[in-house]
C-alpha cells in the first residue's frame, strides 16, 4: 500500500501539471457554460452534454493515458530497479493516471453548474452524468494501461488506442444495427443485451438515458434493456457492467505487467 501511495502521489502531481489535462478541463468548462447560457435550461444542457461526454471522455482517456505511460517508461524502469511490489506499482500507476483525468472532467463539467446554482431538481441527473464520465475514464485508462504494457512500439500502441476508441464509438453501433437488420426475423432480445454489454459506451449511454427518461432516444437496444430490467434495476445492472469493464482490463494489464521483462 505504501508503494501505491508513493507512485500515485508522483503520478498525480505530474499529470496535473500537464497542459493537455488543463485544456481538457477548460474545454468542458467552456462548453458547459455555453450550453447553460444558450439553452436557458439546465436539464437541456445536461442532455446535450451526454453526447459530448460519451464521445470525448473515452477518446481523451485512452489517448492521453497511452501517450503518458509511454512517456513515463523510463520512470517505470527506474522504479522497477528498486525492491518494489509490481502489483502495488501497477495499481499506483493506474490510479495516478485515472484520478487526475477524472478530477479534470468533474471540475470542468460540474463547476459551471455549481457557479450557476445547481438545485435539487436536476442535481441527481447531473450526478449521473458525472458518474458516467468518471466510469468511462476508469474504463478507458484501464484499456490504455493494458495497451501500453502489451505494445512495445509507441506508434503501434497509439494506433491500437485510437482503433479501440473508433471501434467502440463509431464502428460498433453500425455492426450491431447490421446484425439486427440481417436477423430481424429472429428473436434477438438476449443477443442484443449481450451486444450492449460488450461496449462500455453503450452501457453508459443507456444508463444515462434511463436516468434522463429519454426512452425515445434509446433505440432498439435501449428498449430491450428497459423491458428486461426497468429503470431502477437497469441503472444498477449498468453500474455493475461498468465495474466489470474496469476490472477486466486492469486485471489483464496487471498480469501482463507482472510478466513483462522491462
Amino acid at each position: 500500500m505504501n508503494t501505491i501511495l508513493k507512485v500515485l502521489k508522483y503520478q498525480a502531481k505530474d499529470a496535473l501539471r500537464s497542459r493537455w489535462l488543463i485544456a481538457y478541463a477548460l474545454f468542458f468548462m467552456l462548453i458547459t457554460d455555453g450550453l447553460l447560457r444558450f439553452s436557458g435550461d439546465p436539464m437541456k444542457a445536461q442532455l446535450s452534454l451526454v453526447s459530448v461526454v460519451l464521445f470525448l471522455v473515452p477518446l481523451v482517456s485512452i489517448v492521453f493515458g497511452t501517450v503518458y505511460l509511454y512517456n513515463a517508461r523510463e520512470f517505470i524502469e527506474l522504479l522497477l530497479a528498486q525492491p518494489v511490489n509490481r502489483r502495488q506499482m501497477y495499481g499506483g500507476l493506474y490510479l495516478g493516471l485515472t484520478l487526475p483525468l477524472a478530477l479534470a472532467f468533474t471540475v470542468g463539467l460540474g463547476l459551471p453548474f455549481v457557479l450557476r446554482g445547481a438545485d435539487a431538481t436536476f442535481s441527481g441527473s447531473l450526478g449521473a452524468l458525472l458518474l458516467a464520465g468518471v466510469a468511462l475514464t476508469c474504463v478507458f485508462t484501464a484499456i490504455a494501461s493494458l495497451i501500453a504494457v502489451r505494445c512495445e512500439d509507441r506508434l503501434r500502441g497509439l494506433g491500437a488506442a485510437i482503433g479501440v476508441w473508433m471501434l467502440l464509438t463509431v464502428v460498433y453501433d453500425g455492426v450491431v444495427l447490421f446484425i439486427l437488420a440481417v436477423f430481424s426475423n429472429r428473436p434477438l432480445e438476449h443477443a442484443t443485451l449481450g451486444l450492449m454489454m460488450a461496449n462500455p459506451i453503450d452501457i453508459a449511454r443507456i444508463a444515462l438515458l434511463l436516468r434522463f427518461d429519454g426512452a425515445a432516444m434509446m433505440g432498439y437496444t435501449g428498449a430491450v434493456f428497459l423491458r428486461f430490467f426497468g429503470n431502477a434495476q437497469g441503472v444498477i445492472v449498468s453500474a455493475i457492467a461498468l465495474v466489470l469493464w474496469v476490472y477486466a482490463p486492469v486485471a489483464l494489464g496487471m498480469r501482463a505487467f507482472l510478466r513483462k521483462d522491462f
